[in-house]
């Protein structure tokens, strides 16, 4: 048996909170069904924020509703406050996933507040789930522009150790370490995710990469080196920071299986059922750039999946 690695797909999410398209529910749901069926593990599907703020996810409830029905994976979603997480809460929502940011000026323009106040909404998270006796809901934390900011600049690893710290303390199930802006560079991940690793003990530790200077890949290799065997991704690349002018997405889910299986990892996921579902999304949004090279290449004909190798 190869050891699993694991793809949560953000597209739904991340992806869609920077397209000029609002997507109708119907295609969110089938997207979803399409992922669940491909073998994808966890699926972040929305993201529970003010319509004014994110008008794509202005459905938010009946995606996490409709979603929630297909089964087969784990149902997530992004919450950037008690308010949201109340609302995932009340939805039966499986995990959600917390963020705020190492930089404090990227906090203040992501979600108007402090870190530290940041830090204790989650404490106060926490307490909201034990008060509703909803153990079984996972909470994953995550910290954002881990690895530099494009409002700062240099991001200290001590400060994002002590964050990661501070949420561990709080109860958090899950730490993800978040290169928001795309500034992080293989050294630097194999350096800061060793630390991370370590001091998160049995707690698992994602990674969330952007693609912003092409080294999105080369990134989640060293992570993998740290110790790392969770990954946030996008179909196709779709996504981006609105703070990060210029830009381009999340690590492309169908190259991020790609490697993780090259590697010698079971993802479980069967790559021609995700580029198939790329191609239709691309219908879906004739006027995004795309971004990948497995969907365009196609996969060696000498490849085989994990789960084929086991057998």
């Amino acid at each position: 048996m190869r050891e699993k690695a694991y793809l949560r797909e953000v597209g739904l999410r991340d992806g869609l909170q920077m397209v000029r398209c609002i997507l109708s529910s119907d295609r969110k749901v089938e997207w979803c069904r399409e992922e669940a069926a491909a073998g994808v593990g966890e699926i972040e599907v929305t993201s529970f924020v003010p319509p004014k703020i994110v008008p794509q996810f202005a459905d938010a409830v009946e995606v996490a509703e409709r979603t929630g029905k297909i089964g087969g994976f784990r149902l997530s979603a992004l919450v950037p406050n008690l308010k949201g997480a109340e609302r995932g809460f009340e939805l039966g929502v499986h995990k959600l996933n917390y963020v705020l940011s190492a930089s404090e000026t990227h906090n203040l323009a992501n979600v108007r507040r402090s870190t530290e106040d940041s830090i204790e909404d989650f404490r106060r998270i926490v307490q909201a789930r034990a008060h509703r006796g909803l153990g079984l809901v996972a909470l994953g934390a995550g910290v954002a522009t881990a690895f530099g900011c494009t409002m700062e600049g240099a991001v200290d690893e001590g400060r994002v150790v002590e964050i990661i710290d501070r949420l561990l303390d709080a109860g958090a199930d899950e730490i993800i370490v978040a290169d928001t802006v795309g500034y992080g560079n293989p050294a630097q991940v194999r350096r800061l995710m060793g630390r991370v690793v370590e001091r998160c003990g049995d707690v698992p530790v994602a990674a969330h990469f952007h693609d912003t200077r092409g080294l999105g890949l080369a990134n989640v290799t060293a992570a993998v080196e740290a110790g790392v065997r969770r990954f946030d991704a996008s179909l196709g690349g779709l996504g981006g920071c609105p703070f990060a002018p210029g830009a381009t997405g999340n690590i492309d889910s169908e190259d991020c299986a790609f490697l993780l299986e090259s590697m010698g990892f079971d993802t479980g996921i069967d790559i021609d059922a995700l580029i198939a579902l790329r191609q239709k999304v691309e219908t879906w949004l004739p006027d995004e750039k795309f971004y990948g090279m497995v969907a365009k290449a196609g996969l060696p004909k000498h490849y085989r999946p994990a789960s084929a190798l086991a057998a």
